[in-house]
């Protein structure tokens, strides 16, 4: 039983439950990112370049085997950094900016500036820091008190 509550503790604290929504968010935002590549990216590749998208372009034959090359797609890797660059760009100004923003904002309207103390309490504190002083001046062998 404690093992089990030990695990349902593990998976409600608040990292594992921020790490979710991260995974869902990052999902939905690779289907923006997909959609952005495929209808604007790869017809301006299309359109300049004379290929329908990035992955066949600039294949790096390294060797035959059994009369079929073997190749490194170049354009397929470099299409890939693309979306990878895409989508942390994405992320990037469209919730880490704002979302470091908002925290700022409370942050800021969380933390006034400390007030000076009142009137009572530095009085008080006088008084305290008085009282001290006679009490180690008596143990030290001077006067006791005020009527000493």
């Amino acid at each position: 039983m404690k093992l089990v509550t030990g695990f349902r503790d593990f998976v409600l604290r608040g990292n594992v439950i921020d790490l979710a929504v991260a995974v869902v968010i990052g999902a939905a935002f690779t289907g923006v990112v997909t959609s952005l590549v495929d209808n604007l990216v790869n017809p301006l590749i299309a359109a300049v370049g004379g290929a329908p998208d990035l992955d066949g372009l600039w294949p790096v034959t390294l060797r035959e085997v059994d009369g079929q090359p073997v190749q490194v797609q170049l354009g397929s890797i470099l299409g890939d950094v693309l979306n990878l660059v895409l989508v942390a760009a994405v992320v990037y100004f469209l919730i880490v900016t704002p979302v470091n923003r908002l925290l700022a904002l409370r942050k800021e309207q969380q933390a006034p500036a400390p007030a000076a103390p009142s009137e009572d309490v530095r009085l008080l504190t006088e008084i305290r820091d008085l009282l001290a002083q006679q009490r180690d001046a008596g143990a030290a062998g001077g006067p006791a008190g005020p009527g000493a």
